[in-house]
């Protein structure tokens, strides 16, 4: 029994100092590793500009938030953990791209990425919504042509453009654009009256291409322009029609050489014009559109003081006479029919002349010396017979005869100064009337008063009367022959004196 009790007492002294060592482990402290924390700058720069992008989308692993860009492509990550930090970037439209940053307790890192635009290999969709709508009538020759993206295209998908135009009738296409990014092209110049067709083909920066519809559109009516004239442009001389007053001028010349002193005809179906174009002053027609410009002389317009000018339609629009040196020719509209009238004195050619059908019909010319100032008028018969003279030789130049309406005064150019000048210079140019038997010789030009009068130092030229028989055409110039001449009209006493085309030459009107 002894025995038991001090076997017991053993081990509950055993048991004792055991819970005493496993009290005594409990309570030992946890060791806890520290956090430490830098700030992390990240700039998300374009891949293809380098410029900052805004509204980047910027996550990390470890977790830290999310972030968006700001204006200078910039995020601040004030809280990111020490240690290896991954950061990821995406924006619509941009591939997605990553990068890591080493972070230190208490340091400022930075990190830059780029992101560049997505390349889709898919083709994008053809352009759309034409303007102006496609089947469009009455359009002007100038006009801005605009097209849209197809649905569901986004900014990001960067597409450019080629932009084709075709004219009817024509096979020649005609490049308005390449590879632009804009949605609208300006076209000018384009044919009145003239259907044209135009396509345009997007592309994606993966070379894929879309072509859009051929849409159409067709330009308005030629206007009925009564004005001719010839103007000179950078050097380079051609020919005009207009309304009144200069309006809506139309180009209808536009080689590099001279085309010069327009008539209408007076059926007003063609125009006839001189031009240089094989070397010489030939005598050419065309629409009065421009189109169906052709030959039809093969002896020249020229002589002396003549580059192309002395010519002039018959009064039923057939035919035309014209002077070649000292001959005077007739020819048919079509180049046919070449029949000599009259040849010139001797030493003289011919020059500017005109053709009525009054009164038994009669031809006014002008002969002209190799002189500028060394000119007379004649009257002929149509057939180039009976010459009889109309003004004899006066001191200054002498030039432009032409018949009125009624065909019984004949109107001209004189230069009142007497400045005979071998140049062909005048010094104060008045524009005449006289009857045809050399009566009533009246000065329009000095006829003008107060503000609408001539200007002092100018030359009135090439006068012409309108279609009314009431009015003057003519041109006034300074006489320095360097600025650009006007166009005017006046009544046939000199009164209403009014300019109407700025910069134009050899007008003509009907």
């Amino acid at each position: 029994m002894f025995l038991l009790f001090r076997t017991w007492r053993c081990y509950r002294g055993t048991w004792f100092a055991l819970l005493c060592l496993l009290g005594l482990a409990a309570c030992e402290p946890t060791l806890v590793e520290p956090a430490y924390y830098g700030t992390l700058t990240v700039t998300i720069l374009d891949g293809s500009t380098s410029q900052p992008l805004a509204n980047v989308a910027v996550s990390t692993t470890p977790a830290t938030g999310s972030y968006v860009t700001d204006a200078r492509g910039q995020v601040t990550i004030s809280q990111a953990p020490a240690g290896t930090l991954s950061v990821a970037a995406r924006r619509a439209g941009y591939d997605a791209t990553t990068g890591s940053a080493t972070i230190s307790d208490g340091q400022t890192q930075s990190i830059v990425l780029l992101l560049n635009k997505t390349t889709s290999t898919a083709a994008p969709g053809a352009p759309t919504r034409p303007t102006p709508a496609t089947g469009a009538t009455d359009q002007a020759t100038s006009l801005r042509l605009i097209w849209r993206p197809a649905a569901g295209t986004q900014a990001g998908d960067s597409l450019k453009y080629d932009v084709l135009l075709f004219e009817s009738n024509n096979l020649n296409q005609r490049t308005l654009a390449t590879n632009t990014r804009d949605t609208t092209v300006i076209v000018a110049d384009l044919r009145y009256n003239t259907t044209y067709y135009w396509q345009v083909t997007a592309r994606n920066p993966a070379g894929a291409t879309a072509r859009g519809p051929v849409w159409s559109f067709q330009t308005v009516a030629f206007p009925d322009n009564r004005y001719l004239f010839a103007r000179t442009v950078n050097g380079n001389t051609d020919i005009y029609s207009s309304g009144a007053t200069g309006t809506t001028p139309v180009r209808l010349t536009s080689a590099v050489t001279v085309e010069t002193a327009p008539q209408l005809s007076p059926t007003r179906d063609i125009i006839a014009y001189s031009s240089n174009a094989s070397g010489q002053f030939q005598l050419y027609t065309m629409n009065r559109d421009g189109s169906n410009q052709r030959q039809i002389t093969t002896l020249s317009v020229e002589g002396y003081s003549n580059a192309g000018v002395g010519y002039r339609w018959s009064p039923d629009g057939a035919q035309l006479i014209y002077s070649h040196y000292d001959q005077l020719y007739r020819i048919n509209r079509d180049g046919s029919g070449l029949v000599l009238l009259a040849k010139a004195p001797a030493n003289r050619h011919f020059r500017e002349c005109d053709w009525t059908a009054q009164n038994g019909g009669r031809l006014v010319v002008q002969t002209i010396g190799s002189d500028p100032f060394d000119s007379e008028l004649y009257l002929y018969k149509t057939d180039g017979t009976s010459p009889v003279q109309l003004v004899g030789n006066l001191p200054g130049r002498l030039d432009s005869p032409s018949f009125s309406v009624d065909g019984t005064t004949v109107v001209y150019t004189r230069d009142v100064a007497g400045f005979n000048s071998t140049s062909g210079r005048q010094l104060d140019a008045h524009i005449f009337t006289q009857k045809l038997d050399g009566s009533a010789a009246f000065d329009v030009s000095a006829a003008a008063t107060s503000n609408i009068a001539k200007a002092t130092g100018t030359n009135d030229l090439t006068p012409r009367y309108t279609p009314t028989g009431f009015q003057l055409i003519f041109v006034n110039r300074s006489n320095d022959d360097i600025s650009a001449p006007d166009v005017y009209t006046c009544n046939l006493d000199g009164s209403n004196r009014t300019k109407l085309i700025e910069n134009a030459f050899w007008p003509d009107y009907k």
